[in-house]
C-alpha cells in the first residue's frame, strides 16, 4: 500500500485544549504522518451524550501517510493515551484528545474498529467546517460534496477562534 491522503478531526475539552491539538499534531508528525494542511480552531458546545461539559476545541488535519487505516488508528489511540486520555472513558465524555480518522484514500474502509469515511462527517458542522477550510472540494466516495452536507447542520453553533 502506498502513501494516501486522509484526513483527521481532532478535539479536546480538558485541559490546554489548544496546546492538546498541537501536541497531537506533532505526535503525529513524529509517527510518520506527514501534515499537508491544518485548519483553524473552532470552539463548539457539547454534542451527543454528554452536555454538561466544558466546550469542545476541534480541527482538522490533511495528511499523507503510508500507514494503512487500522495501523493509522493504532497510532492515533496510542497518542491519545499518551496524552492521557482513558480509553474506557464515556462515549462523547470530556477529554483531553479525540484523534478521529475521517477518511483516508478514496475508497470506503471497513473492520471491526474502524469504519471510513467516518460515519458521522455528515452530520457534525464541528468536522465539516474545519475540514472544508482545508478541502473545499472535499467529497465522500459516493460523490456526496461535504459542502452540500453543511446546511443540514447550520443550526449547530461553531466558532472560529484562530486561524490556521
Amino acid at each position: 500500500m502506498g502513501p494516501m491522503i486522509g484526513y483527521l478531526g481532532l478535539g479536546s475539552n480538558v485541559g490546554d485544549s489548544e496546546a492538546n491539538l498541537r501536541a497531537a499534531a506533532d505526535a503525529l508528525e513524529a509517527s510518520g504522518v506527514t501534515i499537508l494542511a491544518r485548519a483553524s480552531i473552532y470552539v463548539t458546545a457539547p454534542q451527543g451524550e454528554i452536555l454538561d461539559q466544558p466546550d469542545f476545541f476541534n480541527s482538522a488535519l490533511k495528511i499523507d501517510t503510508e500507514l494503512p487505516p487500522t495501523e493509522l488508528l493504532i497510532v492515533a489511540k496510542s497518542i491519545e493515551h499518551d496524552m492521557g486520555r482513558d480509553p474506557d472513558g464515556l462515549r462523547h465524555g470530556p477529554r483531553p484528545i479525540d484523534i478521529d480518522i475521517l477518511m483516508l484514500g478514496d475508497a470506503p474502509f471497513e473492520s471491526e474498529r474502524l469504519k471510513l469515511p467516518h460515519r458521522e462527517i455528515g452530520t457534525r458542522r464541528f468536522v465539516l467546517e474545519p475540514l472544508l477550510e482545508i478541502e473545499p472540494d472535499f467529497k465522500l466516495p459516493d460523490g456526496t460534496r461535504a459542502k452540500d452536507l453543511l446546511a443540514a447542520v447550520s443550526d449547530q453553533p461553531v466558532r472560529k477562534v484562530t486561524n490556521s
